[in-house]
């Protein structure tokens, strides 16, 4: 049966929170990386870690938010680092991929614990384990107040998960993509390791690229900025930081035009 789900809006303006009631954006991407997942054991997937993060998922989907999701694969395998031990680029790029549908099915399944609806819709076709990807019937699932998880990347090597997250915001007309990290914002250089660092409340599309403020990689960056969708980049272990941003509370950095 062919789907018959409408098109989806453009990418509609912000409305400011706390205005009758109102959050700040109506449907937004949600961008973690793999490693987020691990917690301290160093690999792989640890439960609590991945439960606590569907919390605040589920915080923000409780708001009537639609959400869609992309998770890295650098718990698992990393492409980059298997090329650069010498396995074939494209071939450790699969592998990688591979390892974002892993981290999607753990995702799904914490979130459906919540009592979230949730597809996995995978770039690379796995049909006994998830969804292909098939753009109005993902807007459609957003519709439904379905969480939906984008795994496999673009479906091509050589794009990062920050790229195929830029890509799917757009194609989902996502009003903001918010990108989960382990400091509140985007610094001038590392805060970890230098006290003085600065936090940007609000930087440029151009500034990222032309300071290399490593908020995603280039491509990314560009897609973001040719369409005008705003990057929110927060802290993800700050508990309710997710939610509180979309009230207008907490600390965070906005990449705009």
């Amino acid at each position: 049966m062919p789907d018959t789900a409408a098109q989806p809006k453009p990418n509609a303006a912000r409305t400011p929170a706390g205005k009758h009631g109102e959050v700040a954006y109506k449907r937004v991407l949600l961008k973690i990386s793999g490693e987020a997942l691990m917690g301290d054991q160093g690999f792989g997937l640890h439960p609590p870690t991945v439960q606590r993060i569907a919390r605040e998922v589920k915080a923000v989907h409780d708001l009537g938010v639609e959400i869609c999701m992309v998770i890295g694969g650098g718990n698992i395998f990393r492409g980059l680092q298997g090329s650069a031990q010498g396995m074939e680029r494209t071939t450790a790029d699969y592998m990688g991929m591979l390892a974002t549908v892993m981290n999607a099915l753990g995702m799904q399944a914490a979130l459906e614990a919540e009592g979230i609806f949730t597809r996995v819709v995978s770039a690379i076709p796995m049909d006994q384990v998830c969804e292909p990807y098939i753009r109005r019937r993902a807007v459609r699932h957003l519709e439904k107040k379905r969480v939906v998880i984008f795994a496999a990347g673009t479906g091509n090597p050589y794009f990062t998960t920050d790229t195929a997250a830029t890509l799917r915001a757009n194609e989902m007309s996502c009003q903001a993509i918010f990108k989960g990290t382990k400091v509140d914002g985007v610094y001038d250089k590392d805060p970890k390791k230098f006290p003085d660092a600065k936090r940007y409340d609000k930087v440029t599309y151009d500034e990222v690229l032309q300071k290399h403020l490593g908020v995603m990689d280039a491509s990314a960056i560009a897609l973001a900025r040719d369409n005008k969708l705003p990057i929110i980049v927060f802290s993800l272990d700050e508990p309710g930081g997710f939610c509180g941003i979309l009230r207008g509370e907490g600390t965070y950095t906005e990449v705009h035009a």
